[in-house]
């Protein structure tokens, strides 16, 4: 059976990478004003995340507003909304299996085996969570990056990473490493079972004498 507190040090990690995805999806800062350049005017900051955009003063006054219509926005920004809100629901499921599969609970107690399988598949979808997670933040950092570097992008129209995106490539790592813990521990876990071997007749074979 594996061993408990690998199993427990995944799904920790994993449940830190669940929390710090959901704060990405949810936060504002997904890219933020770039200040390169002379003629920057430095009074007001802005970003813009997955679901309204921001401007602060620099009195520390900030406005918000949510983006008007779905249809309107950028294909990309629908996609990464799409894969951070499916990550999000398929790393909530992963914890809901691996928790009947983990040895520290007392689900399927009696059927060790199948235990193991549960938990093992909790990890692989803990994994490709992480993985939708990783995908769209670079999907969103690319397209950020590669609007900086157009020469036909207004000076004061770059943007530049904003704290999100960073937040949601180290949950995403975290998400990873959580569920391969889970299978790499489990996988070998079902390996180690010990060999059956027929019974020795070594006894049977001193009687014939």
């Amino acid at each position: 059976m594996a061993n408990g507190g690998v199993q427990l040090l995944g799904f920790s990690l994993a449940m830190l990478g669940l929390f710090g995805i959901i704060a990405s999806t949810v936060m504002v800062e997904w890219k933020a004003s770039s200040y390169a350049g002379d003629n920057i005017i430095t009074a007001q900051a802005m970003y813009e995340g997955l679901w309204k955009s921001c401007v602060s003063q620099s009195t520390g006054q900030i406005q918000c507003k949510t983006y008007d219509s779905l249809l309107q926005l950028p294909g990309e920004l629908q996609a990464t909304r799409g894969l951070m809100v499916f990550a999000i629901l398929l790393t909530f499921i992963s914890i809901m299996v691996a928790v009947v599969g983990m040895k520290c609970t007392t689900c399927l107690a009696d059927e060790k085996e199948q235990k193991n399988k549960i938990a093992l598949a909790g990890g692989i979808l803990f994994i490709i969570g992480g993985l939708t997670s990783l995908v769209a933040t670079s999907m969103y950092g690319h397209k950020i990056a590669k609007d900086f570097y157009n020469p036909f992008t207004p000076t004061n129209s770059r943007y530049e990473f904003g704290a999100a995106l960073f937040v949601g490539w180290a949950a995403s790592i975290l998400t990873i490493i959580g569920g391969g813990f889970l299978c790499c521990n489990c996988s070998s876990g079902a390996s180690g079972k010990a060999p059956n071997y027929p019974a020795s007749r070594g006894g049977q074979s001193g009687s014939h004498v």
